[in-house]
């Protein structure tokens, strides 16, 4: 199942675990598969960078490693103005050009559109419930 995943999501599968990381680790064995773009890319590593400084919080570098090393990379050409905080539209657009059928994400901003263009937005909870029994 193509998915992709918003960074608070992946951020906390790395620093925190909890259904995140049981999600993060669907992907690493390849039972899903991530969309990323280059901007979110970015994003991942601007805010694990935050993060880190910020905590001084160790995270798991190993997930972390995996999971970049079997994302699926799209180059991003849809442009989708939506989302309440444009910086999230990225999301939208890389599920469109990636021909994701979910974003999972903890992102109010995101959750509160539920559905665009086919592609559903859900929590990891709700992820793992639905999808992942």
């Amino acid at each position: 199942m193509r998915i992709v995943i918003d960074t608070n999501v992946l951020c906390s599968a790395l620093f925190f675990g909890g259904y995140p990381a049981v999600i993060l680790k669907s992907v690493i064995r390849q039972e899903n598969q991530a969309i990323v773009t280059d901007e979110i890319l970015i994003e991942y590593h601007e805010i694990i960078n935050r993060l880190k400084q910020k905590y001084g919080r160790q995270y798991d570098v190993k997930s972390a490693s995996d999971f970049l090393a079997v994302v699926n990379h799209v180059n991003s050409k849809t442009k989708v103005e939506i989302c309440r905080d444009p910086d999230d539209d990225k999301f939208l657009e890389a599920a469109i050009d990636g021909k994701a059928i979910y974003i999972v994400s903890g992102d109010q901003d995101l959750l509160s559109i539920k559905t665009y263009q086919d592609v559903e937005i859900v929590t990891p909870k709700e992820f793992i419930e639905r999808y992942l029994g």
